[in-house]
């Protein structure tokens, strides 16, 4: 039984190292929200040769701080021959419409329910807006699809990047250098914010915050999404750090590091998680293990952990609604950002529950290695992020407008 178990998990391996999307059946059960390639809590490889955790993050559709977060003892930079590296294997699934295109910017992670496929989904990893361009949160679509798109740079960040010795020209032609790879989504959104590629110097930003606002790609993942997408898809963008979904009458919590610029204490972190197992349980507040809730909520590694077992509710709490972010407004990428992730209007912030988990009569007392949780994962988002480099032939390796 054993060699079979091994035999099954190589062959999943393989499987999802060598596609374009991690794809994923959805639940047999109704309202349950965890998919899953195997029944294990992670997956694991041993790697071959040396390389970067880098490397293998991009061969299994992983982005940085995913890999990361869930190998946090190992030297992204080095791994040798022999090494032992996690991967992800079950994923809660945002709480947003199962259709088109779900962005939840707080994993850095895709979802997309194609139609052609319906009863599967397909994950994959992307980076997002810093903190100062952030990506605007809310229900928009795909407006046009542009191969080998030329990208022109706004003032502002032209002005931005001389002020640092970098001048960039007015247009950047198609090529390996244009920061929007080979192909580019547009949204229907002023300031032309897009799903695109990347170029050869930034490949590693994926599943970092490095654009100014635009969801960037791995290449062969948005030539794969390029070509399934129409126009007119819906578009759902949600920043949910912390997801808890049902599976075969097991909840599960789900718990991710913050966004720089979007920090939260522990016992925000808990005060939300309440609110969210509440809503899954139909509004009660189970007797559920608070040990396993203490383990999700201090590593923040992406895992989901089991807290409770139980009878599922039979009607399922309908997906979160989000407010149209509507094109046709002149106003900057940056403020029109500030102002979507600020609307109370957005429930897809986990941060809504908070007032009222709060009012909660179950009290959880955080785990007592909560400075060291914090610690590791100020460690992960430390400098050694900073992986996209100059090179002599202008601004590539920089930080773009809209890119």
């Amino acid at each position: 039984m054993k060699f079979r178990t091994t035999v099954v998990c190589c062959l999943i391996l393989l499987a999802i190292g060598q596609a374009n999307a991690t794809t994923y059946n959805m639940p047999a059960r109704k309202g349950d929200t965890v998919v899953a390639l195997s029944p294990e809590e992670t997956l694991t490889i041993v790697s071959d040769h040396d390389q970067t955790l880098l490397d293998i993050a991009r061969r299994f559709n992983l982005g940085q701080t995913e890999i990361v977060t869930i190998n946090p003892k190992l030297d992204r930079w080095l791994i040798k021959k022999g090494d032992v590296i996690r991967l992800p294997n079950r994923r809660i699934l945002p709480d947003s419409p199962r259709d088109g295109i779900t962005l939840n910017i707080a994993e850095y992670r895709m979802y997309y329910y194609p139609e052609s496929a319906p009863g599967t989904v397909r994950s994959y990893a992307h980076g997002v807006g810093r903190q100062d361009w952030q990506t605007p949160l809310g229900r928009t679509t795909v407006a046009k699809k542009v191969k080998d798109p030329a990208w022109h740079p706004p003032e502002s960040i032209r002005r931005e990047h001389a002020a640092n010795g970098d001048f960039l020209p007015e247009i950047v032609p198609p090529g390996i250098h244009n920061p929007l790879g080979a192909y580019a989504l547009y949204l229907n959104l002023p300031g032309d914010y897009r799903i695109h590629g990347t170029d050869i110097d930034k490949i590693f930003g994926i599943g970092m915050q490095i654009t100014h606002g635009c969801v960037r790609m791995y290449p062969e993942d948005i030539d794969a999404l390029y070509h399934a997408v129409d126009i007119g898809t819906p578009v759902y963008i949600v920043k949910q750090p912390i997801k808890v979904g049902w599976l075969n009458n097991t909840l599960y919590v789900e718990a991710h590091p913050d966004l720089e610029g979007d920090e939260r204490t522990q016992d925000q972190r808990f005060a939300i998680a309440l609110g969210l197992i509440e809503k899954a349980n139909g509004g009660e507040v189970p007797d559920f293990d608070q040990v396993a809730l203490n383990k999700a909520l201090t590593s923040i590694d992406g895992v989901p952990v089991a807290i409770y077992e139980g009878v599922a509710p039979e009607v399922a709490a309908p997906p979160a609604s989000l407010p149209d972010l509507v094109k046709g407004s002149s106003t900057s990428n940056k403020k029109v950002a500030n102002k979507a992730d600020k609307s109370k209007k957005v429930v897809a912030e986990n941060g809504k529950q908070k007032a009222h988990a709060e009012k909660s009569t179950v009290k959880v007392k955080p785990a007592s290695d909560k400075k060291v949780a914090e610690k590791s994962v100020k460690e992960t988002n430390a400098t050694k992020n900073k992986v996209v480099t100059k090179s002599n032939g202008g601004s590539v390796g920089g930080y773009y407008h809209g890119v």
